[in-house]
């Protein structure tokens, strides 16, 4: 349920920086969306087109400068001045695009000044839905984000042009048939076509699908049920109601981190080898975070590595080898968020998880995980009855900080640096781990397990 005292900004939900260069596609939002992240962004911004505008729109920028070539941009820093935007003549009741030339000069003229750059670069001709032509979209190729906005007034509708711009292109890209109603199934396939928006999107950018016009509990109930599978083809996934400027949620990949470099020196034997239920800790472990959607998962391995290793190989997981393990907890962490980096540099938090608690639950993990989209916090940890308990969520804007701990201590080192959300949870189980024969024995007794 949204709650106004946690809602983000769209210049939030985007994870937005001052250089970007983000490129809005698809339909059902596209230029509320651009203009309202420019009112959240710090001035000056710059604003073109690679496609055509509506001449009423040019009344939501500051300024309004129209370049039919380079040479129109010549005083362009002077004009500098909350909101610009740039485009091509009127024709008609349309603005058209700006050229090649002129977007490239733009393009250069904000990277000199480090001056954000937001690009409407497809047309829908004011419709929810969409399907796109083989020139579509026109995105340019050094936009570092592309927004795809989806337009929720559309589902269930009938597959007509009433709703969808191109309804015969959405009809194959959707496998709905002409005047079918529109669910939800065929809305993604749409967008996860190869021959939808994503096939001009540019190698090495953020993609992000906006699910827009969510305003009802039951239009955001279906963008939820949305959210994991476009997760396959997306970085991110935004459910919004523009108009009323708000953001219901932001689902990300979130990846799981399983420490279990360690000695198990006050244990007295390999603690990622205890037997859980018929298998080892670390396979139940990481076997819960496969099951919670946590992706990539990796298993940070040290001491007893090859052991580790024989009893994991079958799972779909990455090990890391910490040399440094010797060092303490923080190294894994460190080899955990470096990991992170080169399988997937866009992931949107991490849980790390300890092996010595095979007793977590999906549904724990998956908690953060809702936790965490609501308002994307820093950090998100259980709390049980009044402490605080594992695993814990850390968002990707506290990895340059972890990469900075030290010696024997976890996360909990920059929890003095960042909010913390805590998610209530009943189930004092949680509160149990194993660092001694009496521990695993007492884990082992508890018949609730």
């Amino acid at each position: 349920m949204y709650n106004p005292n946690m809602s983000l900004t769209l210049a939030q939900a985007l994870r937005v920086d001052e250089s970007n260069r983000i490129a809005f596609v698809g339909s059902g939002g596209k230029t509320t969306a651009m203009f309202q992240l420019a009112r959240q962004i710090t001035p000056p911004i710059i604003i073109t087109a690679t496609s055509h505008l509506g001449t009423w729109q040019t009344s939501l920028a500051d300024t309004h400068i129209i370049a039919n070539s380079p040479k129109a941009l010549a005083h362009l820093d002077e004009s500098l001045s909350g909101i610009v935007l740039i485009t091509g003549e009127a024709d008609d009741n349309r603005m058209k695009p700006v050229g090649d030339s002129v977007l490239d000069s733009i393009h250069r003229f904000c990277l000199d000044l480090a001056i954000p750059m937001l690009i409407e670069a497809d047309g829908s001709r004011q419709k929810p839905l969409k399907g796109w032509a083989d020139h579509e979209p026109a995105i340019p190729d050094f936009a570092d984000q592309v927004v795809q906005v989806t337009g929720l007034s559309g589902l269930r509708k009938p597959l007509t042009d009433e709703f969808v711009h191109r309804p015969e292109i959405f009809s194959k890209l959707s496998e709905i048939q002409l005047n079918d109603p529109i669910e939800a199934e065929g809305i993604v396939k749409a967008l996860l076509h190869p021959d939808s928006a994503r096939k001009n999107f540019p190698h090495g950018a953020r993609h992000t699908v906006m699910l827009n016009q969510a305003g009802t509990p039951e239009l955001q109930a279906s963008a939820r049920g949305m959210a994991q599978s476009l997760l396959e083809g997306f970085d991110s996934v935004i459910i919004s109601e523009l108009e009323k400027e708000r953001i219901y949620a932001v689902h990300e990949h979130v990846a799981g981190v399983i420490l279990a470099a360690g000695e198990s020196s006050r244990y007295g034997e390999p603690k990622q080898l205890l037997d859980w239920h018929g298998e080892p800790f670390v396979r139940a472990v990481a076997k819960k975070a496969l099951e919670a959607g946590l992706s990539p998962v990796l298993l940070i391995v040290g001491a007893h590595k090859d052991d580790v290793v024989t009893v994991m190989n079958d799972l779909d997981i990455r090990m890391v080898e910490n040399p440094n393990w010797k060092e303490g907890q923080s190294t894994s962490i460190k080899a955990g968020i470096k990991a992170i980096h080169s399988e997937k540099p866009n992931v949107g938090a991490a849980v790390f998880l300890l092996v010595d608690q095979p007793q977590i639950t999906t549904s724990i993990l998956q908690g953060l995980i809702e936790k965490h989209a609501e308002g994307r916090y820093p950090i998100v940890a259980p709390m049980v009855i009044d402490r605080r308990a594992n695993p814990i969520l850390f968002d990707r804007r506290t990895f340059p900080d972890l990469r900075t701990i030290e010696g024997d201590v976890g996360g909990r080192a920059i929890f003095h640096k960042y909010q913390v959300e805590y998610l209530p949870w009943h189930d004092d189980r949680l509160l149990l781990d194993v660092d001694t024969p009496e521990h695993y024995q007492r884990l082992l007794a508890d018949e609730s397990l």
